[in-house]
């Protein structure tokens, strides 16, 4: 029987057979653990990470001590928008990391179109 974490890791590695990161079109991968969110844009081509955020970013790390995980969530999408516009990206592939398109990435992902990145 194969385990729910290594089920995760076969299907996010069948979609990153598809979705690949360039600088014109990088990647926003998110990775989800039991306490913290993370996500970060990165361009493949070059290897490189353009901007992170998670749920340890000092920005937001305050303001959500008293927020559900979904709600820390979208601060999360909220904040790498911000740094992604600074950094010029406009546009991303969207990598859910093998989750479901449900709670914690779909309210990270809505955060991120409300704010202007497109998918």
């Amino acid at each position: 029987m194969i385990s729910h974490s290594a089920r995760r890791k076969i299907r996010h590695l069948r979609v990153r057979k598809k979705v690949f990161g360039t600088s014109a079109l990088p990647r926003l991968c998110v990775y989800r653990s039991l306490r913290h969110i993370y996500a970060q844009i990165v361009d493949d081509e070059l290897g490189k990470t353009i901007v992170a955020a998670s749920t340890l970013s000092p920005e937001i790390r305050k303001k959500i001590e008293k927020l559900k995980k979904s709600q820390a969530a979208a601060l999360v999408g909220e904040l790498i928008v911000e740094k992604s516009k600074a950094a010029g990206v406009k546009r991303v592939a969207f990598d859910k990391g093998g989750y479901a398109y449900h709670g914690r990435v779909k309210s990270l992902a809505e955060a991120g179109r409300k704010g202007g990145l497109e998918f």
